[in-house]
Formats: structure tokens, C-alpha cells, sequence
């Protein structure tokens, strides 16, 4: 029981961290939230992606040049010009690395706003805090361990958050349905995303790229990451942007 705990917390801790935070913030920047609100959230999502932490400047950044150049040779990550997926993760990893580490050249326009905290990023992306994280996920499982195949989820623990980049990156661009007609390959996953937080509607996505709600086109398709969203804008935590908001409250008069 400790250990399915342990993997339920690690995957969705890190999944929201890395779709509210990095995703629909510093990517998108759908809603805004003060500098020291910012500084939380950089360290809740180390807390939470462990030893698979990203950083929020070059996944901002990254993922700006995959909406510009999606499912074309100058995409980071498309299963169309990548031959197998792990060629893909290798691909994604180097030109991730590269932004992170300011060592490739990046048009300015993906670089706009992106926030970034380079002393936070240089501990928390190093071997040591990686190394740290793994060894304490490794202690865990080893200390409630009750059978040899529950060390098996130890790769999953090291490398949740390439886990959950390939589930949409790979298979959101070849499997599922359409509910708009755009320029890639992008697909809905999950008719109902109880798996990835809303980032399987990745259809819906790429026709309104900051837009905070995923989800919505259909009945089905609830977002919960744009739930949590609704209230940390109404607690005061962030602000969702004028016309996101007037979104908002034009679902709220639907219903």
C-alpha cells in the first residue's frame, strides 16, 4: 500500500507541477502569479519531479518552438521526423538541455516572459540533487518492498517526467480523435483524462495554445488541472488573464 501511495503521489504531484507550472504558466503564460508566488512554485515542482525535475525556462522555451514547428524537421519531438521513441526522448533531452544550458542559439520570440531563476535551476538540475532524489526513491521501496517486482518501478520513479512527456509527445500525436482540423498530427488522447490532467486533450490544445482549459469542447472532457486552476485564481494565488477569465465566466453563465 506505501509504495502504490508512493507512485500515485510522484506521478500526479509531478504531472500537475509540470502541466500547470511549466505547461500553462511558463509556456503559455495563461494566468499570471507574483514573483514570490513564482519562487514556490519553482521549488514545489523540484519537491514534486524530484529526480526528474525541468526546468521552467526550457520547458517554457521548448515548448514554444514544438507549437511553432509541431510535426515538422524543426519540431523538438515529433513521432513523424523521430523513428522510434526513443530517438524521440534522445532528441527532446539534447535540445532541452541545450536551451536550459544557453549552449544553442533560441530566436527571441521564445523567449519572451519565459520565467526563469538560473542559481534554483543550477542546483536543482544538478547530479546531486539527482543522485539525492533517486537514492531516497530507491530507500523507499527497498524499506516497504514486499516482492521482487515492485523494484521494477524504480525506472518509472527515475524517469516519471520523460514518462509523461512521451505519453503526449509520441502517442497523443498518433492515437485518439480530433476535434479540430490543424496543421499536425495532434490528437485527444483520453475521451476522459483521469490519466494525464488534462494534457491527453492535446487536439484541443493546439488549436487554442493558451488557453487555460484544456478540456470543455466536449461534455466528456474534463480537465482537472483547469479546475485547480479556477480555484487558485479564485483564492487569489493567481490571475487568470482578462480574457481567460471572461472564458471563464461565460462557462459559468452556460451552465
Amino acid at each position: 500500500m506505501e509504495i502504490a501511495i508512493f507512485m500515485f503521489v510522484l506521478w500526479y504531484g509531478g504531472l500537475f507541477f509540470q502541466t500547470f507550472f511549466l505547461h500553462r504558466y511558463a509556456a503559455h503564460q495563461a494566468f499570471t502569479m507574483s514573483k514570490t508566488t513564482e519562487k514556490v512554485f519553482f521549488v514545489l515542482t523540484w519537491i514534486f519531479q524530484g529526480s526528474n525535475y525541468l526546468s521552467a525556462y526550457g520547458y517554457g522555451i521548448m515548448h514554444r518552438m514544438h507549437h511553432a514547428f509541431a510535426d515538422t524537421p524543426e519540431d523538438p519531438h515529433s513521432p513523424k521526423y523521430d523513428e522510434s521513441i526513443m530517438k524521440m526522448m534522445w532528441k527532446t533531452k539534447t535540445i532541452y538541455s541545450g536551451i536550459t544550458s544557453k549552449t544553442i542559439e533560441v530566436d527571441k520570440r521564445f523567449t519572451q516572459d519565459v520565467p526563469e531563476w538560473p542559481a534554483f535551476d543550477k542546483f536543482a538540475r544538478s547530479w546531486v540533487s539527482r543522485l539525492a532524489w533517486g537514492a531516497s526513491y530507491f530507500f523507499f521501496i527497498n524499506h516497504f518492498a514486499t516482492a521482487w517486482w515492485q523494484y521494477l518501478l524504480l525506472p518509472v520513479a527515475w524517469l516519471m517526467a520523460p514518462i509523461h512527456g512521451v505519453i503526449i509527445n509520441w502517442f497523443a500525436h498518433i492515437y485518439g480523435y480530433v476535434n479540430y482540423k490543424v496543421g499536425d498530427t495532434s490528437k485527444n488522447l483520453l475521451p476522459f483524462d483521469f490519466l494525464m490532467m488534462g494534457e491527453s486533450y492535446h487536439n484541443n490544445h493546439h488549436k487554442h495554445g493558451t488557453r487555460p482549459n484544456f478540456g470543455g469542447v466536449r461534455w466528456h472532457e474534463i480537465d482537472p488541472t483547469y479546475i485547480i486552476i479556477l480555484l487558485l485564481d479564485k483564492i487569489g494565488v493567481i490571475k487568470l488573464k482578462p480574457q481567460m477569465a471572461v472564458a471563464r465566466d461565460q462557462v459559468k453563465k452556460a451552465a
